[in-house]
């Protein structure tokens, strides 16, 4: 389906249909990072390639969370 047949049909929907096409193209731009979020990312993989023995396992991690906000 072409871009011009996909405009063609947006106004045929419900709006529930509609609603849900909002939300979906919604998610799509969650996934786009900015340029300074991915420079703190890349950032954070060099410090912790630099220094791997500072993590700590995931475990430990979300049990700190969990203590902490109480989850």
């Amino acid at each position: 389906m072409s871009k011009v047949e996909i405009l063609e049909e947006i106004p045929k929907l419900t709006p529930e249909e509609r609603d849900e096409i909002r939300q979906r193209l919604d998610e799509f731009d969650d996934e786009l990072l900015t340029a300074e979020q991915m420079a703190l990312i890349d950032a954070r993989i060099a410090e912790h390639e630099a220094n791997p023995q500072s993590a700590i396992p995931w475990e430990d991690f979300e049990a700190r969370l969990q203590k902490k906000y109480r989850l």
